[in-house]
């Protein structure tokens, strides 16, 4: 009786127990400065977004006056002056409640946002978390109106004398929230924030001036543009804010459709830096950051970037307003488009047909005689001769066959093996007879044929070759120095990816084929391999166990080095991971290239360098190597003046 008695306490107990820990749930509303405390936590990031949101204020209160002034990279001092339109005493009051705005009257409005500011948070939130004075009046008003609040709490409303516009000033961010201010980062970093912010408002409103101000020292003084032709206003903005080195750099880009267009500027490569901090992507004039975008304008500038590396850009997307939600994000940072894949073709389409009408060619030196979109013309360059095979002259290691000869194009092609088309069939893009020939020399497996140029007589001292490693033609501006071996890795690279996606290329017939052993796993990876190396000119036939007969190679290839080769392509191969097919192509490419090139300290004829050049303008992207380095430089004629003294 004891046991069982103890037992039901025990019960009783746990009962009680299991009772007691259901919490009560009681619903309350929370005061409304607790509520903007929390919506202060999205809103107000950092003084870079107060700054932010008051910038934006300012301009859709139609300011073309702007005065931004900081101290203690914000934390003390947020401050912005305008001479916008201005409130009266009751919107003044009014606009530090949550929610309230003049920009949405309706839930259709948000199908037409076409203003910077409509959330009706912004000052509401960040006057939760600081001490805010506004001094407002109106160009109608007598006297203005000057009111402060702190912490949320209105503290006072007087009439003030303030000029027309208005003047609004955070003081102590954070001040009544410890912990979200001791996780600001240091005063460098918040003013590189501060100053980014102050760039982009700038730059998307290049008619109005601005001036920024930090501890007592000037940092930016930009005045307007009135220039009515919109990109001579944007490229003043531009290099007002960094600087006249970009003036010649900067490379128009305008498109326009029914549904959507982008106008403004893309960084010439040399513009190029680390990270994305000099990106500027604005979406109906809305500064966005968006990742996809941003992807498509770099994805335009091919191999003219080195990996890494990140182009400059100052772009404007311009769209119906009821094709994109900028209502994603508390700080209207990020957009949503209906239609995504779209946006990204049109914007990757409009700068990679910049970037081809543009010279891209680095130069020493400005030139200000030469239009951003004009062309250079070389010696003996033909805009309509496709590009050929490019070897120079090397003693053969090996006796070969199936060196390419002239024909017609109509003329059936052959491969080495006596089959039309297939392994090794010539490509109709790089050995057609071009209908206004070019000098140079298809060279392939040490036998030469020499291409007739209607321009023999030209003089041969306008081309030299400087070291064995570089080509010095002179070009109506200047002087132009070729990279020959940059220059030969392009043009072979173009060429086997044409082959990787036709599916043949010429190759040059082994005298004594080569059998090749390899560990199983090489061998393994050279069967998947096998459909792209026959693409590039490899002929290669399965013989056994792990070995392979190496019959013919590339027509680029010296005779002798088949077998470093494939080992090169095979350890690279391994390196790819899981990247896509495409980018194991590009990779294989450019090893084939690589390997292939002249190198540099290799003497040329003039007839050899006139047709390197000329194959090189006839590729896709002639400025600069599949690795991103450039093919060419240019000086200028009066970078040269400069260097010797000359006067203008």
């Amino acid at each position: 009786m004891v046991d069982n008695g103890r037992k039901g306490r025990k019960q009783e107990e746990y009962r009680v127990s299991e009772v007691s820990i259901v919490p009560e749930r009681i619903i309350r509303v929370m005061p409304e400065t607790l509520a903007n405390k929390i919506a202060a936590g999205e809103v107000v990031q950092r003084p870079a977004s107060a700054a932010k949101e008051l910038i934006e204020n300012a301009l859709d209160a139609g300011a073309d006056q702007v005065q931004v002034v900081l101290k203690s990279a914000g934390r003390e001092l947020v401050q912005v002056i305008d001479n916008g339109c201005g409130m009266g005493p009751e919107d003044a009051v009014a606009c530090f409640q949550r929610h309230a705005t003049s920009k949405v009257r309706s839930i259709d409005d948000l199908e037409r946002i076409l203003t910077l500011g409509f959330r009706g948070e912004a000052l509401a939130s960040i006057a939760a978390v600081s001490q805010v004075e506004l001094r407002t009046k109106r160009v109608r008003d007598e006297a203005g109106v000057c009111v402060r609040v702190a912490g949320g709490v209105l503290q006072s409303t007087e009439p003030c004398a303030t000029p027309n516009g208005a003047s609004l000033a955070v003081r102590n961010l954070f001040y009544n929230v410890p912990a979200r201010r001791n996780f600001l980062k240091s005063p460098a970093t918040e003013f590189k924030h501060l100053v980014e912010t102050f760039q982009f408002l700038a730059l998307s409103n290049p008619r109005v001036g601005f001036t920024l101000h930090h501890d007592g020292n000037e940092v930016h003084r930009l005045d307007r543009v009135d220039d009515d032709d919109v990109y001579e206003a944007l490229r003043g903005r531009i290099t007002g804010i960094f600087g006249q080195a970009y003036e010649h750099k900067l490379i128009p880009a305008e498109e326009s459709t029914s549904y959507l267009s982008v106008y403004g500027f893309v960084g010439h490569p040399s513009l190029r830096r680390r990270s994305r901090g000099e990106q500027f992507l604005f979406v109906n004039g809305r500064f966005v950051k968006h990742r996809r975008l941003e992807h498509a304008v770099a994805s335009a500038y091919g191999d003219a970037l080195p990996e890494g590396s990140h182009p400059f850009f100052a772009l404007f997307l311009n769209l119906d307003p009821s094709h994109v939600d900028v209502n994603v994000h508390p700080t209207k940072a990020e957009v949503k488009f209906d239609d995504e894949r779209g946006v990204y073709g049109f914007l990757r389409a409009v700068v990679k047909k910049a970037l081809g009408v543009s010279e891209l060619t680095p130069q020493l030196g400005n030139d200000p005689d030469r239009a951003v979109g004009s062309s250079i013309t070389f010696p003996g360059a033909s805009p309509y001769a496709p590009p050929v095979a490019f070897s120079p002259v090397h003693p053969p290691e090996a006796p070969v066959v199936g060196a390419p000869s002239r024909r017609k194009p109509s003329e059936p092609r052959t491969s080495p093996t006596g089959t039309t088309g297939g392994l090794g069939a010539l490509s109709e893009r790089f050995y057609a007879a071009p209908e206004v020939h070019t000098v140079g020399r298809h060279i392939a497996s040490g036998a030469t044929t020499e291409v007739e140029d209607d321009e023999t007589d030209r003089p041969e001292t306008l081309l030299w070759q400087l070291h064995h490693t570089y080509i010095l033609t002179q070009i109506r501006s200047g002087l132009m120095v070729v990279d020959q071996n940059a220059a030969h890795e392009r043009i072979l690279y173009e060429r086997a990816l044409h082959s990787l996606e036709n599916g043949f290329d010429l190759s040059q017939q082994l005298l004594f084929p080569h059998t090749l052993d390899f560990s199983p796993a090489d061998y393994e990876i050279l069967k998947e391999l096998l459909p792209d190396l026959r693409s590039l000119g490899f002929d290669i036939e399965f013989f056994g166990g792990r070995s392979v007969v190496v019959r013919g190679v590339p027509a680029e290839i010296r005779a002798g080095d088949e077998r470093s080769m494939i080992e090169d392509i095979l350890a690279q191969y391994k390196s790819y991971g899981e990247a896509p097919q495409v980018k194991k192509r590009e990779r294989l490419a450019r090893s084939l290239a690589r390997r292939s090139a002249i190198k540099p300290g290799e003497p040329l004829s003039v007839k050899e360098m006139r047709g390197l050049i000329d194959q090189l303008f006839l590729c896709e992207m002639p400025y600069a190597c599949p690795h991103g380095r450039p093919t060419m430089v240019k000086i200028t004629i009066d970078e040269l003046n400069k260097r010797f003294g000359r006067g203008a």
